[in-house]
């Protein structure tokens, strides 16, 4: 008997299962459908990216919709247009043999008025991303108030890309008695507020542990000068022949640059983001799931629903703000059982980082150093041997093989080789002469930060790095006034108070160290998670600040904390590539660069942060009290 009938799925989804290839349920599968369809309940189900949550939701809602009833019955909610559609050809494809049920999909970038027409001609399901749903209810394009069920797809995603207000609001516009199912890769905050808000008594399903990171992918950082970079993600591709990754990148001209570089260096590469067409991202996502694209450069919200298979590597060019969003970049490999990496590149000041993803995804990082150009024209070379070995020879080769062997005449096999694989070998080697080591900086934070710690008596000031700064709303008094009440320590007890963009510093005396290490350590600041950590340096004597809040002394860190800005320019590389396609190759890739706008005389300027949902540019506006900044809702995605 095959597993998936264990489940109690219906003839015409077994159908459909065994024309999809699929032989066995995933777990998350094997937990989640027994209840939904044994069960007229709401769910909760937690697990990574990549374990099958759309089949798991997917069967039974089709095993439980009444095809014969052409009214809207279920709603799906994802957050962005790709995954959209991926859900919606999805559930095409399980319901191909279930006669009469449609499937719609709703979502940004496309007619409204043809999307309103499709529903009206019947459509049972409906998969839409909040903000064009809630725009079609205003509008009275479609009406959910008696589907009988509503699934949220990366509820956390939704939450982060800024959707709460119109998830809450499209909820209470369906009827009480309907079931909801939740699935998450996370269990942030505002997602348990919407599943206490909107179920009841909930089934509970989770696959590994809440918020941990996938069994089947391992994590490795580098740590390098912030100007190198560019050249470390370059070294990594080449000591990756088969390299087939997601480059993960903060904003879109970031992206958009390490996207261009890499092509005019001779690399399979594209970039992913929102200044591109719905037609271009389309191009572009055709490209790489083809492998005519390697390396695809893409930011958070743009790569959101890419859903393909066998990604090798993930790079996180630069890491995220939030350590969720990273649990969400490395679940882009490792899926379906097979094994991925993920691959942090990093500069020394944001080696406090890696500590705090370890936490939260329960795994531990490999720390390495970038491969040096003879290690790399080692792999290389064995590459190109392995290739030459395991190509298939087409036989048309055989009418020119006389004229060959008389150009070849008089060479031994041993000459013949090393001039054949020299042809691409030289040029390679050559480019790797004239290139320095980049593999000094191993080590030389983390191993510092895990050697012993200074002795701390009760008299003795104690500097703190917190990873809240000015961007959180806060100046050196809000900030001051907030350590205060939350530590309940006195009006002196907390001075030098030195407030950064991303990250600020503070002194207490050592008495008080306990205290502030166990009590802001994980405190939630309206779903931003604080990591406080002593400072090697003790920020000098207690000095007084003047009116401007500016103090003498204390030290200057250009990056900290999982909320702080990475300190790295728009490094630069440029020089010319060795490879191509994983082989030796000096051509330029022929992949597309659909999207993009050519690099201007001061594009490199610094620019202001993102708001992650638009992804435009913005600046927060200052001066807000510290009652404001303690009761600000998380920044959008």
């Amino acid at each position: 008997m095959n597993k998936f009938e264990q489940l109690g799925l219906n003839e015409s989804l077994l159908l459909a299962i065994k024309d999809l290839g699929f032989e066995n349920p995933s777990e998350v599968q094997e937990k989640a459908i027994p209840v939904l369809l044994e069960q007229n309940t709401d769910l909760v189900a937690l697990a990574q990216t990549g374990t099958g949550k759309t089949a798991a939701f997917g069967f039974p809602l089709i095993q439980k919709i009444d095809a014969e009833d052409r009214s809207t019955q279920a709603l799906i909610l994802s957050p962005t247009r790709e995954l959209c559609l991926q859900i919606t050809n999805e559930i095409k494809q399980y319901s191909k043999y279930v006669k009469g049920l449609h499937t719609v999909a709703v979502y940004g970038g496309a007619s409204i008025t043809e999307q309103a027409r499709e529903i009206k001609r019947g459509a049972q399901i409906i998969v839409a991303t909040p903000g064009r749903m809630q725009d079609m209810i205003n509008r009275g394009l479609v009406n959910i108030k008696n589907i009988n069920f509503c699934i949220l797809d990366e509820a956390d995603e939704m939450l982060n890309m800024g959707f709460y207000e119109d998830i809450v609001s499209i909820l209470s516009d369906t009827p009480d008695e309907k079931n909801t199912w939740l699935f998450s890769a996370t269990m942030p905050a505002e997602v348990a507020r919407i599943a206490k808000k909107f179920m009841v008594e909930p089934a509970e399903v989770t696959v590994g542990t809440k918020n941990s990171g996938s069994a089947t992918v391992s994590h490795e950082f580098y740590c390098v000068n912030a100007r190198d970079r560019y050249e470390a993600l370059k070294r990594l591709a080449d000591a990756n022949p088969d390299i087939f990754s997601v480059v993960f990148c903060r904003t879109k001209r970031d992206t958009q640059a390490v996207a261009e570089k890499l092509i005019e260096d001779g690399y399979s590469a594209a970039a992913l983001h929102g200044d591109l067409s719905q037609a271009q991202r389309d191009g572009v996502m055709k490209s790489f799931r083809g492998r005519q694209i390697q390396m695809l450069v893409a930011t958070d919200v743009a790569a959101r629903g890419i859903d393909v298979d066998n990604i090798t590597h993930v790079v996180n060019y630069q890491l995220p703000d939030e350590i969720e969003t990273y649990n969400h970049r490395s679940g882009r490999t490792g899926r379906a059982g097979k094994l991925g990496t993920s691959i942090v590149i990093i500069t020394k000041s944001e080696i406090r980082k890696i500590s705090a993803i370890e936490r939260i995804i329960k795994q531990k990082f490999e720390e390495k150093t970038i491969p040096s150009g003879i290690e790399i024209c080692e792999i290389q070379l064995l590459h190109l041997a392995n290739k030459i070995k395991d190509t298939e020879v087409d036989h048309e080769i055989d009418n020119y093989l006389p004229a060959i062997n008389e150009v070849l005449d008089g060479l031994t096999k041993e000459e013949l080789i090393k001039k054949m694989v020299s042809v691409e070998f030289n040029r390679f080697i050559a480019y790797y002469k004239k290139k320095r080591d980049l593999s000094g900086e191993k080590g030389s934070e983390r191993s510092e930060r895990s050697s012993e710690p200074r002795e701390i008596r009760a008299g003795d000031p104690v500097r703190y790095f917190v990873n809240i700064g000015s961007r959180d709303d806060f100046d050196w008094m809000q900030l001051k006034d907030f350590l205060k009440e939350t530590l309940d320590l006195g009006r002196d007890d907390v001075f030098k108070v030195d407030v950064k963009e991303g990250f600020s510093f503070f002194n207490t005396d050592g008495e008080h160290t306990d205290k502030v290490m166990s009590i802001l350590n994980g405190f939630d600041l309206n779903g931003r998670r604080i990591n406080v950590e002593i400072s090697k340096n003790d920020g000098g004597s207690r000095e007084r600040r003047d009116h401007n809040g500016r103090s003498g002394g204390g030290e200057r860190r250009s990056s900290g904390g999982f909320g702080g800005r990475s300190a790295a320019p728009r490094s630069g590389g440029g020089s010319f590539g060795p490879r191509k396609e994983g082989g030796f190759r000096s051509e330029r890739s022929a992949a597309p660069r659909e999207g993009g706008f050519r690099k201007e005389p001061g594009s490199f300027q610094r620019e202001e942060r993102a708001p992650r949902r638009s992804e435009s540019s913005s600046e927060k506006p200052a001066g807000r009290s510290f009652e404001a900044a303690k009761n600000r809702r998380p920044r959008r995605s």
